[in-house]
């Protein structure tokens, strides 16, 4: 690898830290499959399966005849519909939080994300954010490349952290950015978090145009994160200058294509943010094959999730 370039180098390190769990050396082996009726939705990690098994009128929790390990976690059929499964898994995770149960539960956000097989498909269940990774159920959300075309060239905005964020303080982030709530779509979330975290207006924000998603599978001491990321780029006019409402953004930089590389390459971006920076960059001109021949293998990493099971 010695052969390529430093920015391609670091750019291949920050796509598998997204990429983590897909990766040969990581601990997805000692994950357990969690499904609701026939299906999977998900990845439990060892450390909150000691929990799961107190809760044996909510949990299945089916073993291995050879060995008795633990092969499957089953949502109680009991449970048929998803306003019960909601409910149920609203207060038996209430109950987590008030016993400190797991360290995700301590940034609990009162926002419900929806918990599905597929993004097209009915929701399943509706389940508190911070505890999407205690189940390892995917989550969805929405991200705004912000730019400008002026005598300079091609300019993006790029917003950085708050240092109060409880993930990834003061790391540089895309201009709007924010997780898919339940019963919202998509179009709508982009549209909010434009207003909330750049003060870009309605009209303007709605002329965003989707341009795909990434998805990708990382794990961390907060559990596992199948994450699928929505994009949109917005073409800003030239006297726009973002300012945040909601306090979670501190600084707003217009920096030049050369800039941009260069800090996400360096790490100062949030990891899966360099992701949607890198997939413009490629959509946009700035990479090619030749230039670049980490580009397919980029492409691939950052398309990439769990292959569900059916039981």
């Amino acid at each position: 690898m010695s052969n390529y370039s430093w920015w391609s180098q670091q750019m291949l390190k920050i796509v598998r830290q997204c990429n983590s769990l897909n990766q040969p050396e990581s601990p997805r082996a000692l994950c357990i499959p969690f499904f609701i009726k026939d299906s999977q939705v998900g990845l439990i990690t060892p450390e909150i399966l000691p929990h799961i098994i107190l809760e044996n009128d909510t949990f299945e929790v089916i073993r291995s005849k050879q060995d008795d390990a633990v092969k499957m976690v089953k949502l109680s059929d009991s449970l048929d519909t998803a306003l019960k499964r909601t409910q149920m898994l609203a207060e038996i995770l209430a109950r987590w939080r008030d016993h400190d149960a797991h360290p995700s539960l301590r940034g609990w956000r009162n926002e419900l994300h929806s918990v599905k097989t597929y993004f097209h498909e009915d929701p399943l269940l509706e389940i508190e954010r911070v505890a999407t990774s205690l189940f390892g159920v995917k989550q969805y959300g929405c991200h705004l490349n912000g730019f400008c075309r002026t005598e300079r060239g091609l300019l993006m905005w790029i917003g950085r952290r708050a240092k109060t964020k409880p993930t990834f303080p003061s790391k540089l982030d895309n201009i709007a950015a924010g997780g898919l709530p339940a019963g919202m779509s998509v179009k709508d979330c982009i549209v909010k978090e434009c207003a909330e975290e750049a003060s870009i207006p309605e009209q303007l924000a709605k002329q965003a145009k989707p341009v795909g998603c990434i998805s990708y599978l990382y794990h961390n001491e907060l559990g596992v994160f199948p994450e699928t990321q929505f994009m949109f780029d917005l073409e800003l006019p030239v006297t726009f200058k973002p300012f945040n409402t909601d306090g979670e953004t501190s600084d707003f930089y217009l920096l030049t294509i050369d800039e941009v590389k260069e800090k996400v390459a360096s790490g100062e971006f949030k990891p899966n943010c360099a992701l949607v920076i890198l997939s413009f960059l490629i959509r946009h001109g700035y990479m090619s094959p030749d230039t670049d021949p980490f580009l397919p293998l980029f492409l691939q990493e950052m398309h990439s999730t769990f292959k569900f099971e059916e039981a």
